[in-house]
């Protein structure tokens, strides 16, 4: 792990030994549980460290410190990027959401092992959650990794976020593409303009991106849509 404690610092990233140590505990039980389930695809230790733990940690290039701030983080599936976050802020206020059970009983006892709290798993589908008053503008950032295009992942993560709040997708090369048709729905749903960066995790890796966009009004409150329609026609 001394690699990732070496690739982070290039980004200007600090972990401490403690945190080290917890990403260790963390990539053991993802690999454990990841044969009786699918979690993820890699399984190679030191392609975890740099495809699923750094590039969840540079989300913070676009963040800043989130110490004390609200974090809700959608389709975490095994808890990327909000637990990686998590460990680098220990003071943050977390939410994972994912709509598939197993997933969220795994992110359970990686909480459970890492000794962290503050964190609050959420088995439930992103349309639901936006609804819910205790999640509805809520949350100071809301983060998707890999989910939908970003007409629909608008959908799902300006509903949670508060006025002066802001939402971060990760995306590859369609960030840019993603960015210029996703704007009706962004001023739809109370949204800013969105900004894209670019960054390399790795030298010799390919191109990240990070769009970002503020709420600037509250979101309208017929969105989102029920269960599925955002994603069969995306505004």
């Amino acid at each position: 792990m001394t690699a990732l404690q070496s690739m982070a610092a290039a980004h200007g990233i600090s972990l401490a030994v403690e945190q080290i140590d917890q990403f260790a505990t963390y990539q053991t039980l993802l690999l454990e549980w990841n044969e009786g389930m699918n979690l993820t695809a890699i399984v190679d230790p030191d392609a975890i460290q740099v495809r699923h733990f750094l590039d969840s940690l540079t989300c913070v290039l676009a963040t800043g410190d989130l110490s004390g701030k609200r974090l809700i983080d959608v389709g975490t599936g095994a808890g990327f990027p909000g637990l990686p976050l998590k460990i680098l802020f220990p003071d943050l206020q977390l939410t994972l959401v994912d709509s598939v059970a197993k997933k969220t009983r795994f992110l359970e006892q990686v909480v459970a092992a890492l000794g962290i709290d503050e964190v609050t798993i959420v088995a439930e589908r992103a349309e639901t959650v936006g609804r819910d008053a205790d999640h509805r503008e809520q949350y100071d950032w809301a983060v998707a990794r890999a989910v939908a295009h970003l007409r629909i992942l608008a959908e799902y993560l300006l509903p949670l976020v508060r006025v002066g709040g802001q939402i971060l997708a990760q995306k590859g090369e369609s960030a840019e593409q993603e960015s210029a048709e996703a704007s009706q729905a962004l001023r739809t749903l109370g949204g800013g303009p969105m900004t894209v960066s670019s960054i390399k995790l790795t030298d010799d890796g390919p191109q990240h991106y990070l769009a970002v966009c503020s709420k600037i009004t509250p979101t309208p409150q017929q969105y989102p849509r029920r269960v599925g329609i955002p994603q069969k026609r995306p505004l």
